[in-house]
């Protein structure tokens, strides 16, 4: 189903007819313009590439003009930019399938290289999808990244936030794949479902979504119909 691409702004509340304070997740989608269509004959399916913000580009070298330090966006991302009509190659790209929901959306948008796809698409009151990266919080112990109880804290035990055994010895004399561990949490793909907008305030570019989304401020999040 079609999306947009946005960031995240941070949380706000709103208080609907009833007089019921409703928390909100703000989410800041400018216009996102249309740089690739696929079709089903092409790439077996139907999806349209749309893309957010824009990158920096390296100026033509004249004479006792600098070019910009940094990150610049590649040949290949200029190019690509190019062809949709864009000045400068979106910081980010997404695809979003429109047939990912056969029979139960049977009329498909169409959209051409060149549109542009705005917050208008949705309307207070639909269902939508919500994916974000999660918040990185880097290596963390089993009862922050698994909420392990932990070890008692007096009667001589030292072992307040260990794991514990990981294993039996002998009988497999390994370690299950899958067991919970110390590691890496966070910074992961996470999708909502399911989310209620609650107001669309298209002068503004902004869409208020209900409840919270992961990813944390100025996050990339991507929200797409839910057919």
């Amino acid at each position: 189903m079609i999306g947009i691409i946005g960031k995240k702004l941070g949380m706000t509340q709103l208080f609907n007819e009833q007089g019921q304070q409703v928390p909100c997740t703000v989410v800041e989608a400018t216009p996102n313009p249309v740089t690739k269509v696929s079709t089903v004959k092409d790439a077996g399916f139907a999806a349209v590439e749309l893309g957010y913000g824009a990158q920096r580009v390296a100026r033509e070298n004249k004479k006792g003009e600098r070019t910009p330090k940094g990150r610049r966006a590649t040949m290949a991302e200029v190019g690509h930019a190019k062809k949709a009509g864009l000045d400068a190659p979106p910081s980010v790209l997404r695809s979003f399938r429109l047939d990912d929901a056969p029979g139960k959306n049977p009329e498909v948008p169409t959209y051409a290289v060149g549109d542009v796809v705005k917050v208008d698409i949705f309307t207070p009151g639909e269902r939508v999808k919500v994916e974000g990266t999660t918040k990185g919080r880097g290596f963390q112990g089993v009862v922050k990244r698994h909420g392990f109880h932990g070890g008692p804290n007096t009667h001589g035990n030292t072992k307040h936030r260990r794991p514990g055994s990981i294993g039996a010895g002998t009988d497999p004399s390994r370690v299950i794949k899958g067991k919970k561990m110390p590691g890496h949490y966070g910074n992961e793909r996470h999708t909502a479902l399911s989310i209620r907008v609650e107001k669309v305030d298209a002068e503004r570019n902004l869409i208020y979504l209900r409840g919270s989304v992961a990813g944390p401020t100025n996050g990339i999040v991507f929200v797409r119909k839910q057919g």
